[in-house]
């Protein structure tokens, strides 16, 4: 017997995250968003790090990044150069406790690099690591395997909501925001995006 379609569920799923989202952007600090848009336009290079969606989300922020010119790099690709002093890193995790990301924000604050979070716990290690936290709330509470590699390993996933899927999915969004605002910033517009889009697909 073939059992019948979710639509309900898959409605209440998209709302429950659209609602979050919503919410999330009204209440975003001013003085974060600021402070994080001008570091980024302020450093030299910029290097971005996550584990599992967070990572995707950590590379599709990149990628914007590499769109309007500036000197990017994801943390863990075989061609990354080596960080340095003044390069600014951006760790993405909603626990602030993913161990990858931890260890590679220790190494970068030892190098003299700039760190910014993207989190749901400023107080997390990550957040007090950080020279500059963004607040993204998502994740309710802490995940009781709180590492994304012993989540791994013990199979101990996540559901759908609201736990890790609110902070990846508002932090998608809030940092695709952050690109509008760069380009407003830098006076670009999206033709210019394109001289940097991929030509070989």
């Amino acid at each position: 017997m073939i059992d019948g379609g979710r639509l309900k569920e898959v409605q209440e799923a998209m709302d429950l995250i659209n609602n979050h989202v919503e919410d999330v952007a009204e209440k975003l600090s001013e003085e974060e968003v600021n402070n994080f848009v001008n570091t980024l336009l302020g450093s030299k290079r910029v290097f971005l790090i996550g584990a599992g969606r967070s990572g995707l989300i950590a590379r599709a922020f990149a990628m914007r990044l590499m769109h309007l010119d500036l000197d990017v790099h994801v943390i863990g690709e075989t061609i990354t150069p080596g960080v340095e002093k003044d390069d600014l890193f951006i760790g993405v995790s909603g626990s602030g406790e993913t161990t990858l990301v931890v260890s590679a924000a220790k190494a970068a604050r030892e190098i003299g690099a700039k760190i910014a979070v993207i989190t749901s716990y400023p107080d997390s290690i990550l957040g007090k690591l950080a020279d500059q936290v963004v607040t993204v709330p998502g994740r309710v509470e802490p995940a009781k395997t709180r590492d994304y590699m012993d989540r791994q390993i013990s199979g101990k996933y996540e559901s759908l909501t609201p736990l890790g899927t609110l902070f990846e999915a508002t932090a998608l969004i809030f940092l695709d925001g952050v690109i509008a605002g760069l380009m407003s910033k830098m006076g670009k517009k999206e033709e210019d995006l394109n001289r940097f889009h991929a030509t070989i697909e």
